[in-house]
């Protein structure tokens, strides 16, 4: 029997925060050919997911909190945020599903922010996930820009104090 206890979620959060993409996958399937896959994934604040969707294939993806605070982002195809949610245990939001073919996102609002992920397998990484083009890619001196427009519509809406 595998534990997830507060050990392995402290173990792989002080993995992530001495990352320079300040997350860090811990897979729970057993090989990427897994039909699902199952993981967790710490993320620090300051991390930069660009959003994308799964399709071709199509793909479900669960994320459930396990700690701290993490905002989805949901946008159509032009790059509009049409829904978003902060999984925090403390407010009883616990997880969503990300349709395939939808694009999203997400940003952790709390250091050793863990959730667990669930999606359909198997990974491949040419076809694992289809970028937004209008997002900036990771390391794009534009990230930190496209942060700001994230938690400031956080902000805007009363989510952050």
């Amino acid at each position: 029997m595998r534990r997830i206890d507060s050990k392995l979620l402290n173990d792989v959060s002080g993995q992530a925060k001495q990352l320079p993409r300040l997350r860090k996958n811990y897979n729970l399937h057993p090989e990427l050919s897994a039909v699902v896959q199952r993981l967790l994934n710490a993320m620090e604040p300051g991390t930069y997911i660009q959003p994308h969707k799964h399709d071709n294939p199509d793909k479900t993806e669960y994320f459930f909190v396990l700690r701290g605070r993490i905002a989805v982002f949901k946008f159509d195809d032009e790059g509009n945020i049409t829904d978003y949610v902060i999984l925090d245990q403390a407010d009883g939001k616990y997880g969503v599903e990300i349709l395939p073919g939808t694009y999203h996102s997400l940003i952790s609002l709390q250091s050793g922010s863990v959730a667990f992920e669930v999606k359909e397998g198997p990974y491949e990484l040419s076809t694992a996930k289809n970028f937004a083009p209008w997002a900036p890619p990771e390391e794009h001196p534009g990230v930190p820009a496209y942060l700001k427009k994230l938690t400031d519509h956080l902000q805007n809406n009363g989510c952050l104090m």
